[in-house]
């Protein structure tokens, strides 16, 4: 009570701030740091003698136009490194046609890593007998599209170019 009389309430902000600054440094994942900044803001209002309705007003303003403009950058910025996914790991994976697989008659399956999938060709009018190996090009929905050659992967098109 003592600290709010003597200096307004600076001592409530700097509390807010430092509570919002480590919830942030303990769960690393950018959902109190902005409350940090509305933080800083209020206690400068308070330690300018401004009413608590106006640092209130402040906090909330600066809190939600930093979350506002500074998280899409955030994200992009801080999970640019997000690895593949086990279905984008497929591609370009070899697998062995155990049907047929004709996009007219609707028929294919493949089996990759023991496990069966159903399969379609990547080029229309393209048909892969049975036994053959072909190459996962792409998924879409539940169907692995596959061909008999093998797609260039990015990281075989950077390793070409020298990068």
């Amino acid at each position: 009570m003592y600290i709010v009389l003597e200096y307004g309430y600076v001592g409530f902000w700097v509390i807010v701030t430092v509570l919002a600054i480590v919830a942030e440094l303990i769960s690393v994942s950018l959902t109190t740091i902005w409350f940090a900044f509305g933080g800083v803001m209020a206690l400068l209002l308070s330690a300018v003698g401004a009413p608590f309705w106006l640092q209130i007003a402040g906090f909330l303003v600066i809190s939600l136009l930093s979350m506002y403009f500074t998280r899409p950058w955030a994200i992009k910025h801080l999970n640019s490194k997000r690895g593949k996914s086990n279905l984008e790991e497929l591609i370009g994976s070899a697998v062995q046609v155990t049907e047929t697989i004709d996009n007219r008659e609707q028929t294919g399956k493949v089996l990759h890593k023991g496990m069966e999938w159903t399969a379609r060709a990547a080029r229309d009018g393209e048909v892969i007998e049975e036994g053959a190996e072909a190459y996962i090009v792409r998924i879409e929905g539940v169907k692995l599209m596959v061909s008999t050659t093998r797609a260039m992967q990015p990281q075989d098109q950077a390793q070409m170019m020298g990068e």
